[in-house]
């Protein structure tokens, strides 16, 4: 057993944490407090490569595996968790148009996704089926050298400042799973409506509810065989569950290390408030935690990349990971004070920003439906 990252590896970790720490840290709450979109910071990680981890080569992008891609997020969450959502929407957009979509599709999106200039959203969630993504209502008709999109997608990230988007929809509405395709969608076509949405954290990333009506795509924007879109989303889940608990766990050990100093500097009854057991314990505890689910995560993208089977790891790192460190988070609030509860530390704002990712790409119940899967088999579950 091997637990050791590369020199390579480990020097993209160094470099991304000081990138974090001196471009992104100091504008974190920025954003947040403006409701706005952290366009020059995309444009900063686009310069370093960030964006097109998950690109292949010829399209400008790194083609990294999927260990550094973790390393790369935990990292950038460290400074701003708003920007991680470019690492994963980049990946997505990365594995799948890279190696399902035309030539022409990804010579168009993917060298100026993996610049940052092009914004690409991933539109799979409906209204009425989050968890069951197989019950989606678009659909897509194929009409001579084009199809034609109804329906709507909700809780799109990145959709209000995203210049394409891969679209899920059925093609064949009797098959269920496997009647699911995916599209590449300029979101300048006619018939695409796009309605905010007010979060309670993660405000840079700008989601919203996408309205296609009678939305109009060269039948070469198919991305891979028609009725073939589910099975595709299903796979590439299985890594992004694990970059987000390294996504949440970069904010909480940055936050941990922002309370242990605060700590040391609080005074209580003529001494360190940090000499107090009742204060320093819970966050020898939550550091013991995070440490443990952070080799989860990585031996999860690890099997990823010897091409062994993860899904039930990507779950359980998906159902414990984000809910670790929103409450490592939580307790390092309190253990600011009233201050915590102010909009003076990023304390505030990290949990709000961690508490959504235990919601995104599949709920801590639809993980742990995953797992009881893999324990008993699907007839007895």
């Amino acid at each position: 057993m091997d637990f050791s990252f590369s020199d390579e590896q480990r020097m993209v970790q160094d470099s991304m944490r000081a990138f974090a720490r001196a471009e992104l840290l100091p504008k974190y709450t920025h954003w947040d407090r403006n409701d706005e979109f952290p366009r020059e910071q995309w444009l900063k990680m686009g310069a370093l490569g960030v964006l097109g981890l998950r690109v292949p080569v010829d399209q400008g992008g790194q083609e990294a595996d999927c260990v550094t891609a973790g390393l790369v997020i935990e990292e950038i969450a460290r400074g701003d968790f708003n920007c991680c959502y470019g690492i994963l929407n980049s990946c997505f957009a990365g594995d799948i148009l890279g190696k399902f979509a035309s030539p022409a599709v990804k010579d168009t999106w993917l060298p100026a996704m993996a610049s940052g200039e092009t914004v690409l959203c991933v539109c799979l969630t409906e209204p009425h089926c989050g968890s069951d993504a197989a019950a989606i209502r678009t659909q897509a008709v194929r009409r001579g050298d084009s199809y034609v999109l109804n329906g709507e997608k909700s809780g799109v990230t990145l959709l209000m400042v995203g210049d394409a988007a891969i679209v899920f929809a059925k093609t064949d509405p009797a098959a269920g799973a496997k009647g699911v395709s995916a599209f590449l969608v300029p979101l300048d076509r006619p018939g695409i409506t796009r309605h905010p949405y007010s979060d309670m954290g993660a405000r840079g990333i700008v989601r919203g509810s996408l309205f296609l009506e009678d939305v109009e795509v060269p039948a070469g924007n198919l991305i891979g065989p028609e009725n073939g879109g589910f099975s595709r989303v299903m796979q590439t889940f299985d890594y992004t569950r694990a970059l987000i608990g390294l996504m949440c766990l970069g904010a909480a050990q940055a936050t941990v290390e922002e309370t242990v100093d605060y700590l040391k500097q609080r005074q209580a009854f003529g001494r360190p408030l940090s000499t107090n057991q009742g204060v320093s314990f819970p966050l020898a505890e939550w550091s013991a935690k995070m440490e443990m689910a952070r080799w989860f995560c990585y031996r999860t993208l690890w099997l990823r990349d010897q091409g062994l089977p993860h899904t039930r790891e990507s779950a359980m790192c998906k159902m414990q990971v984000p809910v670790i460190a929103a409450d490592a988070v939580h307790d390092c609030l309190i253990l600011h004070g009233h201050y915590g509860y102010t909009k003076d530390f990023p304390v505030e704002q990290r949990l709000r920003d961690v508490i959504g990712q235990e919601i995104a790409d599949g709920t801590p119940h639809i993980m742990k439906i995953i797992v009881a899967r893999d324990l008993f088999g699907r007839d007895f579950v």
